[in-house]
């Protein structure tokens, strides 16, 4: 204000509803009090709107974000940038939503990471799940924990529970994707997509590598690797036959074993 008056600018007083809503910022001290003031009165605004929120002074959102009635947000959440979120849903402790979009009713389990993904209403991540930038999960699909996401779209109801890398790939409704499938997706120098049709089953540990198309109502055994399309309702496996040597752990433990003279 001294500043301002020796420069010969006029200088007059003024009222205003919150004082915290001028406060100036000059340290680090400073911005941390008033980024903290913002953010409280962020939640506060959403907590009037009818969203639930569980240890509001743990959760940190920005201005832009956006929440549905009856949401649920828990502790140690962070939603930023321009998020968008519905009504009805819930995002579990510790969850990072960044320029998401969710439908309704979506249930967002603890310590997901959710980057410029769209979740459409009764779909479910989490928990410890990724999803990355391009992500789309259809109505009812559902990824479980340690899943990543990336550039891919999950048709409604589809489901990759466990341990599981889909990047780069277009899914059907009702595909089923096994504990530690992945779809291949780099060669070294380009990305390409991998295609799966409706009501396909991914066994566990398959491995499809692109560019690969799975039709419609197939089957993939469990740990096959995958490069050639799979025409409709057809099984697929890409892996050695199993062979079992009777007797051979026995004859194993004798060879190993001392003559009884050596003994002592």
């Amino acid at each position: 204000i001294g500043m301002l008056r020796q420069a010969g600018v006029a200088v007059e007083p003024m009222l205003v509803a919150n004082p915290a809503g001028v406060l100036g910022v000059n340290t680090r001290v400073e911005l941390a009090q008033v980024d903290c003031w913002l953010r409280r009165s962020k939640a506060r605004e959403l907590m009037l709107e009818g969203v639930t929120i569980r240890l509001p002074e743990t959760v940190s959102i920005d201005a832009d974000v956006q929440v549905g009635r009856d949401t649920v947000i828990e502790p140690f959440v962070q939603l930023l940038g321009r998020t968008v979120i519905g009504e009805e849903c819930r995002i579990g402790t510790g969850a990072l939503l960044r320029h998401a979009r969710l439908g309704n009713r979506v249930d967002v389990r603890a310590y997901s990471v959710i980057e410029e993904a769209y979740l459409e209403d009764d779909s479910r991540a989490g928990p410890y799940a990724r999803l990355r930038p391009g992500t789309h999960l259809a109505a009812g699909a559902a990824v479980g924990n340690f899943v990543e996401v990336k550039n891919a779209r999950l048709g409604a109801g589809s489901k990759a529970n466990h341990l599981a890398y889909l990047g780069d790939a277009d899914i059907g409704a009702g595909v089923n994707i096994g504990a530690g499938a992945i779809t291949c997706n780099y060669d070294g120098e380009r990305k390409h997509r991998t295609r799966i049709g409706d009501g396909v089953f991914v066994g566990s540990n398959a491995t499809l590598v692109a560019p690969v198309e799975l039709a419609e109502g197939c089957y993939v055994g469990a740990g096959s690797v995958i490069t050639e399309p799979v025409p409709p309702d057809a099984l697929a496996l890409g892996r050695a036959r199993q062979v079992i040597k009777e007797g051979w752990v026995k004859k194993r433990r004798a060879a190993r074993e001392p003559a009884s003279g050596d003994k002592g």
